[in-house]
């Protein structure tokens, strides 16, 4: 069965990318959010098998989403995204249970590599 992974980027054209990338080899895009927050409150409803979180968002960033999550569902495989330069803040999100970190930009070897080796 398709794994269902939620996309949280501020970015719409990186949503798209990573939609793209996913669904290509086989992933269920199970919905989108444009911040933590949102992302926070799509985790809840949808129970996805896995998230993929950009760092830099506005409201709430990925790294509080990811501890949010992390606090209701310790289980929560969460990958996370940043541009490059950001590896104090990829430090934290993995100290803070990230599973894995992608850099952007995206190579779309490297996103499935990092899904496959999370949720299979």
């Amino acid at each position: 069965m398709a794994k269902n992974i939620l996309i949280c980027d501020d970015a719409a054209f990186m949503r798209m990318m990573i939609k793209d990338i996913l669904t290509k080899n086989g992933y269920n895009i199970a919905g989108e959010a444009e911040n933590g927050a949102k992302a926070v409150e799509k985790y809840a409803e949808l129970k996805p098998d896995l998230v993929l979180m950009d760092i830099t968002m506005p409201e709430m960033d990925g790294i509080q989403a990811l501890k949010k999550i992390r606090e209701s569902d310790p289980n929560a495989a969460i990958i996370m995204c940043s541009a490059m330069g950001q590896q104090a803040m990829v430090i934290e999100s993995i100290q803070s249970g990230a599973k894995d970190f992608i850099v952007k930009p995206f190579q779309a070897d490297r996103v499935i590599e990092a899904v496959r080796k999370v949720v299979g």
